[in-house]
């Protein structure tokens, strides 16, 4: 396949707990104010009244003294500091996802008023990413084209197929310039990262709002932090296990989930001509993968398709350029095909660090093809693929420390948001985490498709409660879930 359109999804329990890593995991990090220099924002991070700086933080936690590394960190003040009662660290996902610009982008994206006088929004690009320093893994352009979804597996010998290049990448991660990173490109190091960041702008504790992968970034500096933390926003969830390999394969639930409001959209435009009901439009579906898979039209072929159709669900207002994609391969005409960019190698390595690094994942081709062949039951349209082999099937074994386990243990202050439909994080893994999070964490969900809530979904109920909770530190006493509102 010479084109993969899943280039955006480059972008989803243990008994030992997190106290018992090394030592300095959990130990406070005494505020120090004035550590950051702050300044004007690198080129193509630049936005209103946000500004740059950089953060060296320890490569090792178990040698906090020995080799640094940087964090690029972005600051978005608070314009009324009567009102500011702290900062608001954010993530939006990933993981291999700037955050840099991510104050910004909520300021744009209708963040209330009252949220960005009481903060300060902080924004970062996490350990190995962007203007951080970052990892590579000597991508070429053809393994950047394949993105991050294996090839659709409809037999067996396909996962066997895929071994090889999946061999290959992780081969070229742990040989690559950058290989001394990765034992320490992880999740529970880059929260770590996050309290050295919470001293160093002279905070005590600080609030968080993570999205997608950063919903388990967040669960994970609450675990680890629980007394320097204060109000904690967990959107569109992963579950405790954090992007693993149930996670990957629940991605193709997701789909499943997700994929009727699409075919509800077409079918209620007929000018796309993909079908007059969802039954129809979805049929058309299957229509234009069996095309592709027979013969690719313009580099794309069946897996392409799949994952464009997937990473277009992920918000209502991609439906239009969905359906007008799918009319396009439907009749023939050019297909709008995405460029890479300069970012996609580091965003596609970065992302293998800590997918890979981050939890154990099956190392035996059977293995993955028992998978696959469970997935393609259950949820046709992608489980032969997110559920075929990977490159952290051949990832070192060696780990510095065991996953962190998300617990009930630590102060009532978690606040998850979630759609019922979201493709990414599907609403049952929101669900294994606000059980593992027991009376620590409420729930809000809204009934409306999507992937992120909060500020970008148009449910005032759930909306309205993280605003709430932001702004007053009251929460629902009880999980609450929120009814569909009429689209404006």
């Amino acid at each position: 396949m010479r084109k993969s359109l899943s280039l955006a999804l480059t972008a989803a329990a243990f008994a030992v707990t997190a106290m018992s890593t090394a030592a300095s995991s959990s130990a406070t990090v005494t505020p120090t104010p004035g550590a950051l220099q702050w300044g004007p924002c690198p080129e193509g991070a630049s936005a209103p009244r946000l500004e740059c700086s950089t953060l060296e933080v320890p490569l090792d936690y178990r040698d906090p003294d020995g080799r640094q590394i940087e964090v690029a960190v972005s600051r978005l003040r608070s314009e009324n500091p009567s009102q500011r009662r702290g900062v608001l660290l954010t993530n939006p996902g990933g993981p291999g996802g700037s955050g840099l610009t991510y104050p910004a982008v909520l300021a744009a994206a209708g963040m209330p008023k009252k949220v960005l006088d009481s903060y300060d929004l902080i924004g970062f690009d996490p350990r190995g990413v962007g203007r951080s320093t970052p990892v590579t893994c000597d991508l070429t352009e053809e393994q950047q084209w394949r993105g991050n979804f294996p090839p659709y597996a409809h037999t067996s010998a396909d996962v066997t197929r895929e071994a090889g290049p999946a061999r290959k990448i992780a081969e070229q991660c742990t040989s690559s310039r950058t290989a001394w990173m990765l034992p320490h490109t992880t999740t529970a190091n880059t929260a770590r990262d996050m309290d050295r960041l919470r001293a160093a702008l002279g905070e005590r504790n600080l609030s968080y709002l993570g999205a997608s992968y950063g919903s388990y970034l967040g669960a994970v500096y609450t675990t680890l932090f629980p007394r320097r933390d204060d109000r904690i926003i967990l959107d569109s969830n992963l579950g405790p296990g954090g992007y693993d390999v149930t996670a990957m394969r629940e991605l193709a639930r997701g789909m499943e989930d997700r994929f009727p409001d699409f075919a509800t959209f077409a079918a209620e435009h007929p000018e796309y001509g993909l079908g007059s009901t969802p039954r129809q439009v979805t049929a058309t579906f299957w229509k234009l993968v069996k095309k592709l898979d027979a013969k690719p039209v313009q580099g794309v072929n069946g897996t392409a398709f799949r994952a464009y159709t997937f990473e277009q669900i992920y918000a209502d207002g991609s439906m239009p350029k969905l359906a007008t994609f799918w009319q396009a391969v439907d009749t023939g005409t050019e297909l709008p095909l995405p460029e890479l960019t300069g970012e996609t190698e580091n965003l596609m390595a970065s992302r293998f660090a800590v997918v890979c690094g981050d939890s154990r994942w099956p190392a035996t081709v059977q293995e993955y093809q028992r998978n696959v062949a469970v997935d393609r039951l259950k949820y046709p349209m992608l489980g032969g693929s997110t559920a075929s082999i990977n490159p952290c099937a051949f990832w070192p074994k060696e780990r510095t420390e065991p996953p962190v386990r998300i617990t009930g243990r630590g102060p009532s202050n978690v606040l998850m948001v979630q759609n019922e439909r979201d493709p990414g994080t599907p609403l049952a893994d929101a669900r294994e985490l606000r059980r593992a999070f027991g009376g620590r964490a409420t729930m809000v969900t809204a009934d409306q498709g999507g992937h992120g809530v909060y500020p970008y979904g148009g449910n005032t109920c759930v909306n309205d409660a993280a605003t709430t909770f932001l702004t007053t530190g009251e929460r629902p006493a009880r999980d609450v879930s929120c009814a569909a509102e009429p689209s404006e």
